[in-house]
């Protein structure tokens, strides 16, 4: 399935890394940027630290860092250690088969339209 649409409203997201160009390895081993198959303009990544939003009367969640394609560069505001909304967030599922077509590995990977700064800054430092 491809770009399911989820809430991300439950969880609060900080910039681990920066976000930076996506790149992959060609077939002479060199690494080189991933273009929009429609536009040919450079894909971005970034990384992130999803956290659930505390639920009273339940324990707290850990979190976890997410890796988020994004389509476009989000710009220069979203350093590390910065409180972030997905824009559109979806998710996508990926499987990989062996020669007999077996399926030998699975799972998701995020995808968003953009970012853009966390709500009010009473809501950064609630986090």
């Amino acid at each position: 399935m491809d770009n399911i649409p989820f809430i991300s409203s439950g969880y609060k997201f900080m910039v681990t890394e920066a976000p930076t160009v996506k790149m992959k390895e060609n077939k002479d081993g060199e690494l080189e940027p991933v273009l929009d198959k429609k536009t040919k303009e450079p894909q971005y990544i970034v990384m992130l630290f999803a956290k659930p939003r505390p639920v009273p009367g339940e324990r707290q969640g850990k979190g976890e860092e997410i890796k988020v394609n994004l389509p476009t560069d989000p710009g220069d505001e979203f350093e590390e250690g910065t409180y972030v909304e997905l824009v559109s967030p979806v998710l996508n599922t990926y499987e990989m088969r062996n020669a007999e077509g077996r399926i030998t590995g699975s799972g998701l990977w995020f995808k968003a339209e953009g970012l853009k700064p966390a709500g009010s800054g009473a809501a950064r430092d609630a986090a």
